[in-house]
């Protein structure tokens, strides 16, 4: 089956995620707001959630899955050693892992007295950090052996724990205060976790693999594993170090105080809970589109990575698809901000204010979109080369400088959406560097084909835009000379008419250009393949 077609599965059960997960942050921001509980929260909570994305689903899976692809292929058995190795080595690292956390933020209020919540709830919720990185290392298992749905749909788990936790206990105890509801919600992450483990163990029956730590069988396997795992763990977690160390600084209000050295700080309480809700929604089309496509792409480019032609296209198509739904889901995203933000967030504790302080940050983060998409999968074609210090080497400079933005633009009359600002700006300068060294290596990268289809799928989202821009702009006075007649409902009511509207026209819009200039792309986001890519595919 083509990478594509897996990409479909896996792109369709992360949507029915991510709305799940829409839906968790919609009943977290109407029970509890954009302030200082939910700062605590959204810090505590990134804690389990940098581990999962650094070793998880970053650098563990991203060293263990060609080592386990090419060995199942190989020697069967062999594989199966090597995953029950690696899932009880991982368990142990982390569990230990996991206990120096706690003394730690056992410690950690002696020199930060000033926000306890934080600290209570990151004690509470750093438990699941072992259990969903084993949950990430055990999809990886199922990837590989073609089981995409099972990981894809594991965080819809997560997200219906935390809703019950909020609505459900909201609904049962009205005036249940605050602080005691969120250690409530914080638990049911832990319970969630537990039965994320439970989930994926038992979708694996079958496979023979049990927990082991005889590794003498499979050393050379689980040596070529470890040594590239720690520069993978820099090289694909870009992305979430600097989402942490925007948080960080987002959350120093809340955690330190209103001043630094004696000036007071620029950015006020509930800039964390404003900024997270934004990565919220920038991150629905990445996680959906971007990031699945390089999950389904890696075990391809890594059985082709011998085949130097066969990886080149491969990986032509991977760019192409992830520009063709990447770059207009960017240009989409910042013209339907403030509706989005709208219709997701505001009501109960979110205000229409804070709409537009959320709206504000997510017009930064829009158009990392498609820079991250097409960076997650060139960051991949460098792994299954084998290739894992330069995306790390690129990585640490990438860091370093969105922390130097970071410490700059939140000074300026940007505020909070400059740590916005500064997370596109590295992902647009980290991707066009590996690009270009990317080029250099892999023969004739960008030939005529994909350079053609780079530009078409640029103008076709210039047209879209353009469009969708136009009809944002006599929209609602077409729905006012209607309300008139036909009741539209409330604000609320109207911002998802506009929503759904300009969502639509924007689809619509972009898969009948498509269709008229005959770009296959489109074909490919539905899992179809032309006959041409086909016989290559199954070609020697």
């Amino acid at each position: 089956m083509s990478f594509e077609k897996h990409a479909r599965t896996v792109s369709l059960l992360t949507l029915v995620s991510r709305f799940s997960g829409l839906a968790r942050d919609a009943a977290q921001s109407r029970v509890f707001g954009a302030g200082p509980i939910m700062d605590a929260f959204f810090i505590a909570f990134q804690l389990p959630n940098l581990f999962r994305r650094l070793f998880g689903e970053g650098a563990l899976s991203a060293s263990f899955t060609p080592v386990y692809a090419k060995l199942e292929q190989d020697n069967p058995q062999k594989a199966r050693l090597l995953a029950s190795v690696a899932i009880a080595l991982l368990t142990v690292v982390l569990a230990a892992l996991t206990l120096v956390g706690e003394a730690v933020v056992l410690m950690l209020p002696y020199f930060f007295p000033k926000e306890q919540l934080a600290y209570q709830l990151m004690a509470i919720m750093l438990p699941y950090m072992p259990l969903i990185c084993v949950v990430a290392l055990l999809g990886s298992i199922l990837n590989v052996h073609g089981k995409f749905a099972v990981a894809a749909a594991s965080p819809i788990i997560l997200n219906a724990a935390i809703i019950a936790a909020s609505i459900g206990v909201s609904y049962m105890h009205g005036g249940l205060e605050h602080t005691r509801h969120i250690q409530i919600v914080a638990w049911s992450v832990v319970v969630a976790g537990l039965l994320q483990v439970a989930w994926m163990m038992w979708s694996m029956r079958g496979y023979g693999i049990r927990l082991s730590l005889q590794w003498h069988g499979c050393r050379d396997s689980l040596r070529t594993m470890l040594t590239t795992m720690v520069p993978m763990m820099l090289g694909l977690g870009v992305f979430q170090i600097n989402t942490f160390i925007d948080s960080v600084i987002a959350s120093y209000p809340t955690l330190v105080g209103p001043t630094i050295f004696g000036v007071r700080f620029p950015l006020m309480e509930g800039s964390n809970a404003a900024m997270n809700y934004a990565t919220r929604l920038y991150e629905f089309p990445l996680g959906v589109f971007g990031i699945a496509i390089a999950t389904a792409i890696f075990p391809t480019l890594s059985r082709q990575a011998s085949n130097p032609a066969l990886f080149a296209h491969t990986l032509r198509r991977g760019i192409r698809l992830a520009l063709f739904i990447g770059l207009p889901a960017s240009a989409g995203l910042i013209v339907v901000r403030t509706h989005l933000t709208a219709v997701v967030f505001q009501g109960g504790k979110f205000s229409a204010d804070d709409t537009i302080r959320v709206a504000t940050i997510l017009l930064g983060f829009a158009p990392a979109v498609v820079a991250f998409s097409v960076m997650q999968t060139i960051t991949r074609a460098f792994y299954a080369l084998g290739d894992t210090i330069t995306p790390t080497r690129i990585s640490i400079w990438m860091v370093c400088f969105n922390l130097l933005l970071n410490c700059t633009l939140i000074w300026t009359p940007l505020n909070t959406s400059g740590l916005a600002w500064s997370t596109t700006i590295c992902a647009f300068i980290q991707a066009g560097i590996l690009i270009y060294i990317l080029h250099g290596r892999v023969n004739n990268l960008f030939d005529i084909h994909t350079r053609m289809a780079s530009v078409k799928i640029f103008a076709a989202t210039l047209v879209m835009t353009a469009i969708i821009t136009l009809i944002a702009l006599v929209l609602p006075v077409g729905i006012s000379a209607i309300a008139h007649v036909v009741p539209v409902g409330a604000e609320w009511g109207q911002s998802l008419v506009q929503l759904l509207a300009l969502t639509g026209a924007g689809i619509v819009c972009m898969f009948a250009l498509a269709k008229w200039w005959h770009m296959p792309e489109w074909k490919w986001t539905l899992g179809q393949i032309d006959a041409d890519f086909q016989a290559i595919d199954n070609g020697p």
